[in-house]
């Protein structure tokens, strides 16, 4: 009988199992688009950190806009594309948090809120948190399967991004020429404080996001008009529009609400109209024809 000896160290050795070899398969390029539009919107979050560092806080606001921008087009594009996955909605996620959440209290906080010392950074702090909080609550609920249909047209609280954008309104203010008073300071922090509840309350907000899925062919050039002039008074009036916008869209929060109790309104009558008609939905519940015991007696 021959007797083999093999080192432990032996490579070679027949009875040391082959390492495994993973294999990866290629990604698609449809999938790394919207990644890659994520990505360069958190580039613009964190520059307009820098930039309000270093006092330049009309391009720090340009950056949080165009981070905006570019977060209404990532999720868009990917649905375009399907290019979704559970990679690219955790990174959007992220970079919210970061655009949406500490980059805008960083912003505020810089420009005047540093003015209250403690009482001002504690006012950034809470809107960054809350922003976070918000992404969180969002990411458990749209995997809710008990949501009815309609629940989809509605945010549960401000979203991030318009939460980023109004918080701001202070700074448009300045900008259109106003002069800053004393007062700005604590008036920014309670209405950033007032802001960082919207985003973590309860308050239906109307989503938007299956408007504009279809555009009927004679609306095609009319679109394309409203989108150029938009963005053209964007870019001319920068600070007049962002504070119409914003004032419009808190106007319109009251109007999501209505709408939404009217949706909870049609889905408890249909679901009373349901539960009042069992013997129409049952046949052993029909009303059986009286006896000739129970009929009442004639009348000669």
């Amino acid at each position: 009988m021959r007797n083999t000896f093999f080192s432990p160290f032996d490579p070679d050795r027949p009875d040391r199992p082959k390492p495994l070899r993973h294999r990866f398969r290629p990604i698609p390029v449809r999938t790394l688009v919207p990644n890659v539009i994520t990505l360069l919107a958190l580039c613009a979050g964190l520059t307009g950190i820098r930039f309000a560092v270093e006092g330049r806080v009309d391009i720090a606001l340009g950056a949080i806009v165009f981070a905006a921008v570019l977060d209404g087009v990532d999720g868009r594009v990917a649905r375009l594309l399907k290019g979704t996955s559970r990679f690219g909605a955790e990174l959007d996620s992220l970079a919210d948090f970061v655009n949406f959440g500490v980059a805008p209290g960083l912003i505020l906080y810089f420009w005047g809120l540093y003015e209250l010392k403690s009482a001002g950074w504690i006012a950034a702090m809470v809107f960054a948190i809350c922003g976070g909080l918000r992404l969180a609550r969002f990411n458990v609920m749209i995997e809710d399967p008990n949501r009815p249909a309609w629940a989809g047209n509605f945010f549960v609280g401000m979203p991030a991004p318009a939460g980023a954008i109004t918080v701001l309104l202070p700074i448009y203010i300045e900008f259109l020429g106003l002069p800053k008073l004393g007062v700005t300071a604590p008036v920014t922090l309670v209405y950033t404080l007032a802001i960082a509840f919207l985003m973590v309350s309860r308050l239906p907000v109307y989503s938007g996001k299956r408007v504009g899925t279809r555009v009927p062919p004679d609306l095609v050039l009319p679109v394309f008009v409203l989108v150029v002039l938009f963005f053209a008074l964007l870019l001319s009036y920068p600070w007049a529009v962002l504070t119409l916008g914003t004032v419009a869209y808190l106007a319109s929060l009251p109007f999501g609400w209505l709408s939404y109790r009217e949706y909870e309104r049609r889905d408890a009558e249909a679901a009373a109209a349901a539960h009042a008609t069992p013997a129409a939905r049952d046949p052993d519940h029909m009303p059986r024809p009286p006896s000739d015991d129970e009929r009442p007696a004639r009348l000669n």
